[in-house]
């Protein structure tokens, strides 16, 4: 089974997306490969970003301090943790050249996990080149390669790549799950929600292949 996850490094509904994801997959009864797709929530955050509690609270006002406080619940449940005061507005397309180079070398979903408690459990600015770097060097790849890399048009393609891709299944809200191609899953579900959607899936794929 194929999933294609689009994601953004700094959605923190794709943070907790993404280990409920981890979760369905460790109880479902099959071989699956996840590739992770890039998406961007808002490009026009500058770097270096602003404190995000402050971006969005200007884009948001005050209903943005109870979207903190859901989710930080919710990702709390899922073991993973939030900390909005230190977390700051990102634009993450270089983060996301990053994770396709890691992919490169067989290393995609530690370099976003990586990426992610960066942003949201660190404090680290995502948006700065040198903090990319040196996330990359803390998972074991070359600091000095990621830098060059980075510095490069390298991976631009595959990012814009990815961004069309998601505007041509009119994708507009991650995460955003595309099974075998053809099976869509939105939002952040329940690992036990995905397990029955998987086992679904499985089921007509075998009823499909039987005809």
């Amino acid at each position: 089974m194929d999933i294609q996850v689009w994601s953004d490094v700094v959605c923190p509904w794709c943070y907790v997306g993404k280990r409920r994801l981890e979760s369905a997959i460790a109880s479902f009864d099959g071989d699956v490969t996840v590739t992770f797709r890039a998406f961007q929530l808002d490009s026009s955050h500058p770097s270096p970003g602003l404190p995000l509690k402050q971006a969005m609270a200007a884009k948001f006002g005050d209903s943005a301090e109870r979207m903190f406080d859901q989710v930080t619940s919710i990702a709390t449940g899922e073991g993973l943790r939030l900390d909005f005061d230190r977390a700051v507005a990102a634009n993450t397309f270089d983060s996301h050249r990053l994770i396709a180079w890691a992919a490169g070398q067989g290393r995609q979903a530690p370099m976003l996990a990586a990426l992610q408690r960066a942003h949201f459990t660190d404090g680290l600015d995502i948006g700065s080149r040198a903090v990319l770097a040196s996330v990359a060097g803390s998972i074991g790849l070359d600091r000095a390669a990621a830098s060059a890399y980075l510095e490069s048009e390298a991976g631009t393609s595959a990012v814009n790549t990815d961004l069309a891709e998601a505007r041509e299944l009119g994708i507009s809200s991650v995460p955003f799950f595309v099974v075998d191609g053809k099976y869509a899953v939105q939002g952040a579900q329940e690992a036990s929600t995905l397990v029955a959607a998987l086992q679904e899936i499985a089921r007509r794929e075998a009823v499909d292949a039987g005809r």
